[in-house]
């Protein structure tokens, strides 16, 4: 990697910093070999600075669900109907008069092809609206309560659909919990935390857990019962340095086998407010050579963002990787757009 590549990388993220927008922000590139690294920071945050991961948490929630999968205690071909009272499954997905509740696999949480709703963006009482107004609890009952009230997208594997609902990755935390005997937070420290010495990446359970503050525009918001109530989904707190262990344990099959993947990298386009985002077995697919990059991109980019500004990505063609935050709750694609132009950037 020359030096032309480092001033490239650079020229993208400021360019991005120096938007209104955003306020802090903070950027680690590393090789797989790790024999190029670039951290850039703005704002004050530095690579041990603590941030939320939002929907990068799903990363981790997959992680558990694999390794559940390779030491046999789960299919993803199980029902979901096996590891719920009947009474919370029920109703859950009633599409054009037919009800697919107790069709419901694992497999459909983990791929996003369930069919779902978004209780998270969807409605007039959705999650987003009250969250920039103010903060409150929400039970993983109150969530299928607000998915009962709403309409499926489709029904359960639809041929290549698939539709982001953070309600699928809420149930997976159930599922985890259930099958481990663990709370999720243990789960995740004995699973992942532990095997990787992570000492700064954590998934908060009270209010009293460092729980960084998020922007909305130019207003910090400090949303702490949310966090905690988003767990499976989005409630994961880190640090670059701890995120760029994460994701080349995640790809580089240092957490559970790697043959697993090829199971997974069955990619189905994602609504359309998704913008260019394919989704397969519980990460995000990006290709680089579409509309959005004028077809000017080559290869994919897989890993994760988050509605925060997080972001956490693989770019295999290069064998590099991106991960940060740009903090900014205000514009969920910015994370999406700033990793498609590092990874065009790499030339």
């Amino acid at each position: 990697m020359t030096n032309i590549g480092t001033e490239r990388f650079e020229k993208v993220f400021n360019k991005f910093t120096n938007s209104k927008k955003i306020n802090e922000g903070i950027l680690l590139i590393e090789s797989t070999n790790g024999e190029f690294s670039l951290c850039k920071g703005y704002g004050g945050k530095g690579l041990n600075s603590p941030f939320l991961m939002a929907s990068i948490t799903k990363l981790f929630t997959t992680t558990c669900i694999l390794i559940l999968l390779e030491q046999g205690k789960l299919s993803l071909d199980d029902r979901i109907s096996e590891y719920f009272d009947e009474n919370i499954i029920k109703g859950i997905h009633v599409y054009n008069g037919k009800d697919y509740s107790f069709e419901l696999t694992i497999s459909d949480l983990l791929f996003q092809t369930s069919g779902l709703p978004d209780v998270y963006l969807e409605g007039k009482d959705s999650v987003r609206n009250r969250v920039i107004l103010e903060d409150f609890y929400i039970t993983f009952i109150d969530m299928i309560d607000m998915v009962k009230n709403l309409k499926p997208r489709f029904a359960p594997r639809k041929e290549g659909k698939a539709y982001y609902a953070d309600i699928n990755f809420d149930l997976l935390g159930e599922i985890i919990e259930n099958v481990s005997g663990f709370k999720l937070s243990e789960a995740y420290k004995n699973y992942i935390f532990k095997p990787l010495e992570l000492s700064h990446t954590y998934l908060p359970e009270n209010e009293n857990d460092e729980i960084p503050q998020i922007y909305y525009m130019n207003q910090v918001i400090h949303r702490p019962k949310l966090v905690i109530s988003c767990g499976p989904s989005g409630g994961g707190i880190t640090t670059a340095h701890e995120l760029m262990i994460f994701i080349k344990a995640f790809f580089g099959g240092k957490l559970f086998n790697k043959n697993i993947f090829n199971s997974l990298s069955t990619y189905n386009k994602l609504q359309i407010s998704m913008g260019p985002i394919y989704y397969g077995g519980g990460y995000m697919q990006i290709p680089l050579n579409g509309v959005i990059s004028l077809f000017m991109g080559k290869g994919e980019l897989i890993g994760h963002s988050g509605s925060t500004g997080s972001f956490a990505f693989y770019y295999p063609m290069k064998e590099l990787f991106f991960v940060g935050d740009i903090n900014q709750m205000a514009d969920a694609a910015l994370p999406i757009r700033l990793s498609m132009q590092l990874a065009m950037a790499a030339k």
